[in-house]
């Protein structure tokens, strides 16, 4: 079981410097990321401490993987597997554990615990053994496969915006709004096998159009019931509430274009910088756009033409 955990770490560490971050400085910055956003969010509502434990579990959700955990089974006997399940969830509810400590929120605490448990007995895909309908017809994948698994997620960003409207909570729901386009974020993380490309035979300035606007198109149907339950519920900020959703959109094609500019390679640091600063400061947009734009060009014209 050892060998297990000092493989995971070997793994992660490799990953990272594969990505062109140092080990130790990326495990900094995720410290220092995880401590920053958590602070943000307890800054901004006053259900923080019972959203935390949500966004722990939906972390953990993805430990109950039917095909991982199935071939752990493979390798260690039933104890061995459990053993390795609940230290597991117990190492990434751990972080939020000791951030409700530090606020006193035993409370939560309590359910993140008990729920962290009972989720080394579940296997979520063994339990859904159909395929999950989605609204997206034919359109490129991401979407698709994104949809289905993060599901979880995405329906807790539609809970949190019900919360934010019985309680008449505009930044509850402002939150549920970039949730929501947080997630749609990380379907793009990860290049797809060049074949996905080339079979579109496009021109690559209509190949990269047609992404996004697949993107945006699909992102604001996943948004709809959040922005025109927003837009109702809080009707004097609906300017604001459109806003966030067209500027959230400009991020979705900013990083359709920063994942082809380095296409068939995945994103790494300098890219994720430039996505970074941006964030921080959204004119910078207006440099960052067209400099990912004609590297993806210079990119996708191998494959494309």
């Amino acid at each position: 079981m050892r060998n297990y955990f000092v493989l995971q770490y070997s793994m992660a560490n490799r990953h990272l410097s594969e990505f062109g971050v140092n080990p130790f400085l990326g495990a900094g910055l995720l410290v220092f990321g995880f401590v920053g956003l958590s602070i943000v969010l307890f800054t901004k509502t006053e259900f923080a401490a019972y959203i935390y434990p949500l966004i722990a579990l939906a972390i953990i959700s993805k430990l109950s993987e039917t095909g991982r955990n199935d071939f752990l089974k493979t390798i260690f006997n039933e104890l061995g597997y459990y053993r390795i399940r609940i230290i597991e969830n117990c190492l990434v509810a751990l972080p939020f554990i000791i951030f409700l400590t530090v606020k006193s929120s035993s409370i939560p605490i309590l359910i993140l615990l008990l729920s962290a448990f009972a989720l080394v007995f579940v296997n979520f895909k063994n339990q859904f053994n159909f395929t999950i309908p989605t609204p997206f017809q034919k359109h490129p994948f991401e979407f698709i496969v994104g949809f289905r698994s993060n599901l979880v997620l995405i329906i807790s960003t539609w809970f949190f915006t019900v919360m934010s409207i019985i309680f008449g909570n505009f930044n509850l729901g402002i939150f549920s709004l970039l949730l929501a386009f947080l997630i749609f974020l990380s379907f793009y993380g990860n290049p797809e096998n060049g074949f996905y490309v080339w079979v579109f035979s496009l021109a690559p300035h209509k190949f990269l159009l047609r992404k996004i606007n697949t993107a945006i198109f699909c992102s604001t149907l996943l948004c709809l019931p959040i922005t025109l339950a927003l837009s109702v519920s809080f009707y004097s900020n609906v300017f604001i509430i459109i806003g966030l959703q067209a500027l959230c959109c400009l991020y979705l094609a900013t990083i359709i274009l920063a994942k082809y500019s380095v296409f068939p390679n995945q994103m790494n640091l300098p890219q994720l910088i430039l996505l970074a600063l941006s964030v921080g400061f959204p004119p910078l947009l207006l440099v960052v756009i067209p400099f990912f734009y004609t590297k993806s060009i210079n990119r996708l014209n191998a494959l494309l033409q």
